[in-house]
């Protein structure tokens, strides 16, 4: 099997970042260089600006697992009740606009429909 056939089977995407004047080589999931792209986008940096910042704040984990934690907490860290409530979260559950579960027949919030309808109000 060769490298390409192994990234395929697992999921993962290779890709060259040089980081301080070194060229190096990250394996992440897609869904992770999404998530590094769009940091990217909202911080206004390459790639290899936030490869570099993380290389220089990990704490003795390898790279690669350094970036998949920096991704997961920079959106953990956005994820605040507010910034859930700004951007229309809660739906899936009937909560209300403060967030407390709406009435249901069930009596959970969710009325068995999968599909996502808005808030009323």
């Amino acid at each position: 099997m060769n490298k390409q056939d192994d990234s395929e089977a697992s999921g993962l995407v290779s890709r060259n970042v040089t980081i301080n004047g070194r060229r190096t080589s990250l394996r992440l999931e897609p869904e992770m260089w999404e998530g590094l792209e769009e940091i990217c986008q909202r911080e206004r940096s390459r790639t290899s600006d936030i490869v570099a910042y993380v290389d220089r704040y990990r704490r003795g984990s390898g790279l690669t697992s350094s970036v998949r934690v920096f991704v997961l907490s920079y959106f953990r860290s956005a994820a605040t009740e507010r910034g859930h409530f700004l951007a229309g979260h809660g739906v899936l559950f009937g909560n209300d606009k403060n967030g407390a579960p709406a009435n249901s027949a069930n009596g959970n919030g969710w009325n068995g429909d999968y599909s996502v309808q808005p808030s009323a109000g």
